[in-house]
């Protein structure tokens, strides 16, 4: 609605996670970083985790988006499966054949496949790898499943790298003593944190050039204070309250966001926006 109105191509504070809008700020480079690390060194298990709306997701897009021709990637974003809706998923995802002859569908029939895929695929040079998203919500028995995932391997290699991507209650869920084989198996680990104050006045001007250059709004000094504090640095809640506060200052014919449009934004968004500390208050633009 307001993308013409400040010379903007589009939207750059939409919810989704664009890979074009990866803000490279230290916590999401580093998870980045981490993602390159374990995949390239096959390393078997990746441990990705961060609260909500930190992220997570775009990094996960981002790190797809720069993978080679040699690395097929399987992502699974619907993380309430059973055992065997995961191995069919994987046969989705990858596109590899499960021959059945007329018999039912069993796990062996599956994970015997796979294998065949994985070998001619490691035989061809190539790389595989599975990111599961939202993993906080797999059941042990899925976990399970897919910690003998990584049993298939060659002598020297693992024939697929798995990437768990998850809130922080999947590290306490693999504490589990029913689950500490996996836990043990996973080498690579990082936790995405929120940005901070200067991080979060960069990732704002970050995307506002992304989404075509934004050179007709200006933030003031304090609302970037108000934004950091409302948002506590979650780029989800960012991107909320700007929007709101675009369409706001669209709406009154404005160019400059200032502490009074962030407070309404926020007045907008409702109450599960904490109210930043009192002082912020005492002052307006």
């Amino acid at each position: 609605m307001y993308a013409a109105f400040y010379g903007l191509k589009e939207n750059p504070f939409n919810l989704s996670p664009d890979p074009r809008y990866f803000f490279p700020g230290h916590s999401h480079q580093e998870a980045l970083n981490h993602l390159a690390y374990g995949v390239r060194e096959k390393k078997g298990f990746i441990l990705i985790t961060g609260d909500v709306g930190t992220g997570k997701t775009t990094v996960c897009r981002s790190f797809l988006a720069g993978m080679d021709d040699r690395t097929t990637t399987a992502l699974i974003f619907n993380s309430f499966l059973s055992e065997m809706e995961l191995l069919e998923t994987l046969a989705q995802e990858f596109g590899f054949e499960v021959r059945l002859d007329g018999g039912e569908k069993t796990r062996k029939r599956y994970l015997d496949a796979l294998n065949e895929f994985l070998l001619r695929n490691f035989a061809a040079g190539g790389n595989a790898v599975l990111l599961i998203d939202e993993a906080q919500n797999l059941s042990h028995g899925v976990l399970e499943q897919i910690r003998m995932l990584s049993n298939l391997e060659t002598e020297r290699e693992k024939l697929i790298q798995i990437v768990l991507i998850g809130q922080p209650e999947l590290r306490d869920l693999l504490l589990l003593p029913v689950l500490r084989q996996l836990n043990e198996r996973i080498t690579v680990r990082f936790h995405l944190e929120s940005l901070n104050r200067k991080q979060v006045k960069a990732y704002i001007e970050h995307r506002l050039a992304v989404g075509g250059g934004g050179e007709r709004i200006g933030f003031t000094p304090f609302a970037f204070r108000l934004i950091h504090s409302y948002s506590r640095g979650v780029p989800r809640r960012i991107n909320a309250i700007c929007d709101r506060c675009l369409l706001i200052a669209y709406v009154r014919d404005g160019f400059t966001i200032d502490g009074r449009i962030v407070k309404d934004a926020i007045k907008d968004l409702g109450p599960h926006y904490r109210r930043p500390k009192r002082r912020f208050f005492k002052f307006l633009d």
